[in-house]
């Protein structure tokens, strides 16, 4: 009877746990606004603005790059969120990519925390002599980045 009684309130317990646990997940808010630094790197990433697009803004040292809406590609995946956009184009020599790893964060009511990630730099090489697209074509140089996840209203 007590070997019953006490599995029972296990099973009662675990389920008060876990209806508390998603409870307090509701109250968590995903952040829109991502602001990080590294290296010469700083990068802004917008979820969403006031027009409804995405906004993305890079800089390099002096390079400064502002893309939205389609320019920006998203997939999500097991680790987070990959932003990417096109930061050089050629005609005959390929082209680079700049990636950010966006991870998953669950605001307070702060509305902000800060967090850790990588950035990466993908130079795609590109020949239009047919015998020099041989081997690995993807070069990858990656940055640590750091900033701030937070909610903003626009």
């Amino acid at each position: 009877m007590f070997n019953f009684l006490s599995k029972n309130l296990i099973a009662i317990f675990s389920l008060f746990l876990f209806t508390a646990a998603l409870a307090h997940a509701a109250n968590y808010t995903a952040p829109n606004l991502y602001q990080l630094q590294g290296g010469s790197l700083t990068i802004t990433y917008s979820t969403s603005g006031i027009d409804g697009q995405a906004h993305f803004s890079y800089q390099n040292g002096k390079q400064v790059l502002s893309f939205s809406g389609d320019q920006i590609r998203t997939v999500g995946t097991e680790v987070g969120t990959l932003v990417s956009v096109t930061v050089l184009r050629t005609i005959d020599s390929g082209s680079t990519t700049f990636t950010v790893l966006i991870p998953r964060v669950n605001l307070d009511s702060t509305l902000g925390a800060v967090i850790k990630t990588e950035g990466i730099s993908t130079q795609h090489k590109f020949s239009m002599i047919p015998n020099l697209n041989l081997g690995q074509t993807d070069v990858y140089k990656f940055t640590a980045l750091s900033g701030k996840a937070s909610f903003v209203y626009f």
